[in-house]
C-alpha cells in the first residue's frame, strides 16, 4: 500500500512523477494506492498502471462522514448501529483519558515517543468499536481540550487562545486524525511518501498486521510544514499548537518506519533531528528514462526568442514570486526574453492571484507566460535554452534531471538535494529568494551559447551515468522485497547493512 497526502494519482508534481513511475516499471509488486485529499475526488490524473489493483480515497476536509462513503466499502448497518450505541460512560472512561495523555503528549517537548505509539494504538482500540465523529464532537471530549489548553496557556503567560483559536486547533485535531477510525486491508508492506499525517493508515496495518513500513522522504515534511505554517496568517496559539501536533507525528513516524528511502542526504540531517535511526535511512535518487527525455531542436516559433523554461507546480514553496522577479532583471538585459511556466496555476489560486499581480506590477506581461498543462514532458524543456527552478524547498527534483537529461541546462537554487543531482558543469546553483543573483545567472547562459551546450552535453552524461530509471527501480524492487521477507523472519532486522546487501543481490 502506498500512502499519498493530496498528491498521487489525483495531482501532479514530482512525488506524483516519483508515484507514477514506481507503479509502472516495478515487476515484483501490486499496489494498493491509499490518497488523502482534502475533498473527493472524481477521477485520477493519471492513467493507472495495470499493477494498481485498487485507489482508496479519504477526503479529509469533505462533509460526508468517511466511514459512511461507499469507497470504503464499510457495510452501512455497522456504521450506524455504532451511531445509537449509548457510548457515553465509554466516552468518560476510556476515550477521555487518552485523548487527555495525547493532548499533554503534544505540547511536552520531553515526551517519549514510545508513550505517543502507546496512545495512538490505544485510541486505534478504542474506533475499532465506537463511533469516531460522535467520540470526537461529544461534549465531554470538547471539555477536556479546553481545560487542557488552557491549563497549557496557564504556564506560558507570552499567548493567549480566543474561542475561534480553540475551535480551529479542535477541528484540526478532528481531521488529521480521521484515518485512525478507518479500515485498511492486509498488506505485505506499507510505503508512506512523506513523514507526517499519512503514517497513520501505516500505524493501523503495523497493530494490526505486523505490516512494514517503508518511507521515502521527498522535501522533508517537518520542515515544509515548518515553513508554510511560520510564513501563514494564523494566531500565535495556532502556529505554535499546529507545530507541535507535526512535529510530534513526525517523531512517530520515524520511530515505528522500519526503511527510510531519503531522496538526497541533505535530508538525513533532519531525519536525525527528530528522532530517525541512522541505521535505517539510504539514500535512493529519483531516476528517469533516458531514452525518453532526449536532446531535440528548439521548436521554430522560439528559435529567434531567448527561452527559459520551468516546470512547477503554481505555490508558495516553489517560491514563483522570485522566480519573476529575475524575469524583470534579466528583461531590463535582454527584452524579448521569455519565460514558459508549465504546470498546474490552479493548486493554490491566492497565489496565483499574487503571482499574476506582481507581473502586472513588475510589467513583464509579455515575458512571464503561465503556460499550463504541457501534454509531452519529454518535449518541454527543449522548448527553452536554458530551464530554471527557484524553489525555497525540495527533495530530489525530477525537473532538474529531466532538464538535464534533454540537454537543457538549468539554474536553480540550493535547497534539498539540487547540488547533489546538478554541478558546476552542469547549470548554476544560486542562493534561494536571490532575483538578482538568479537573474544574472539567467543572463549568463542566455548571453553564452557555447558555454550552454557545453553544460547540456556534461548534463546528459551525468544523468546517464547515476539517475537512470533502472537503477531507481532496482533498489525499491530490492526494498520491497527485503521489507516483506524481513517481516516474515522470527528476527526482524532493518539495518542499512542489510538492506545495501539486498540491493547488490537482488536480481
Amino acid at each position: 500500500m502506498m500512502i499519498f497526502e493530496g498528491t498521487y494519482p489525483f495531482n501532479g508534481g514530482g512525488v506524483s512523477t516519483w508515484a507514477h513511475i514506481l507503479c509502472d516499471k516495478i515487476k515484483n509488486a501490486n499496489f494498493t494506492l491509499y490518497s488523502v485529499n482534502a475533498n473527493y475526488e472524481e477521477k485520477p490524473k493519471f492513467t493507472l498502471s495495470k499493477s494498481v489493483k485498487k485507489v482508496i480515497q479519504l477526503p479529509m476536509w469533505s462533509p460526508l462522514e468517511v466511514n459512511e462513503l461507499a469507497i470504503f466499502e464499510k457495510k452501512y448497518y455497522k456504521t450506524v448501529s455504532r451511531k445509537v450505541k449509548d457510548d457515553e460512560t465509554a466516552i468518560i472512561t476510556v476515550f477521555v483519558p487518552l485523548f487527555e495523555k495525547l493532548m499533554q503528549l503534544i505540547f511536552d517537548e520531553n515526551a517519549k515517543v514510545q508513550e505517543i505509539d502507546s496512545t495512538l494504538y490505544k485510541m486505534w482500540l478504542y474506533f475499532q468499536k465506537h463511533d469516531y465523529k460522535k467520540t470526537m464532537n461529544s461534549l465531554p471530549v470538547w471539555k477536556a481540550f479546553q481545560q487542557n489548553i488552557n491549563k497549557t496557556i496557564d504556564q506560558d503567560q507570552h499567548y493567549k487562545a480566543t474561542l475561534y483559536d480553540l475551535t480551529v486547533a479542535m477541528r484540526w485535531l478532528y481531521r488529521f486524525l480521521m484515518p485512525i477510525s478507518v479500515q485498511v486491508p492486509k498488506m505485505d508492506v506499507a510505503h508512506i511518501s512523506l513523514a507526517g499525517f499519512p503514517v497513520i493508515p501505516a500505524l493501523i496495518l503495523k497493530y494490526k498486521y505486523g505490516t512494514p513500513i517503508v518511507a521515502t522522504e521527498h522535501g522533508v515534511f517537518i520542515r515544509e510544514r515548518l515553513i508554510a505554517i511560520n510564513s501563514s496568517e494564523f494566531s500565535f496559539f495556532l502556529k505554535n499548537f499546529l507545530i507541535k501536533f507535526s512535529e510530534c507525528i513526525t517523531k512517530l513516524a520515524y520511530h515505528k518506519t522500519d526503511v527510510i528511502l531519503s531522496v538526497n542526504k541533505f535530508n538525513m540531517s533532519w531525519e536525525k533531528k527528530y528522532g530517525a535511526d541512522p541505521d535505517k535511512i539510504n539514500v535512493v535518487y529519483n531516476g528517469i528514462d533516458h531514452t525518453i527525455f532526449v536532446p531535440i531542436p528548439k521548436p521554430a516559433p522560439l528559435q529567434n526568442t531567448p527561452t527559459v523554461v520551468a516546470a512547477a507546480r503554481v505555490f508558495e514553496l516553489k517560491d514563483i514570486h522570485t522566480m519573476i522577479r529575475s524575469c524583470a532583471v534579466v528583461a531590463k538585459e535582454i527584452p524579448k526574453v521569455k519565460y514558459l511556466i508549465y504546470g498546474d496555476n490552479n493548486a493554490v489560486p491566492e497565489y496565483t492571484r499574487s503571482c499574476n499581480a506582481l507581473i502586472k506590477e513588475l510589467k513583464v506581461e509579455k515575458n512571464f507566460i503561465f503556460a499550463g498543462h504541457h501534454s509531452n514532458p519529454q518535449e518541454l524543456y527543449c522548448e527553452g535554452d536554458i530551464s530554471i527552478l527557484t524553489s525555497i524547498s525540495e527533495g530530489f527534483p525530477y525537473t532538474v534531471i529531466e532538464s538535464m537529461s534533454c540537454g537543457i541546462p538549468v539554474v536553480a537554487t540550493d535547497v534539498g538535494g539540487v547540488t547533489e543531482a546538478l554541478t558546476d558543469d552542469c547549470g548554476i546553483i544560486c542562493k534561494p529568494k536571490d532575483h538578482e543573483g538568479i537573474g544574472q545567472s539567467v543572463i549568463k547562459l542566455l548571453k553564452d551559447k557555447e558555454l550552454r551546450q557545453k553544460m547540456g552535453v556534461a548534463a546528459r552524461e551525468r544523468v546517464i551515468a547515476n539517475f537512470t530509471i533502472d537503477k531507481f527501480i532496482h533498489h525499491y524492487e530490492a526494498t520491497y522485497n527485503f521489507a516483506a521477507q524481513t517481516a516474515q523472519s522470527e528476527n526482524p532486522n532493518y539495518s542499512k547493512t542489510l538492506l545495501k546487501k539486498a540491493f547488490e543481490n537482488w536480481r
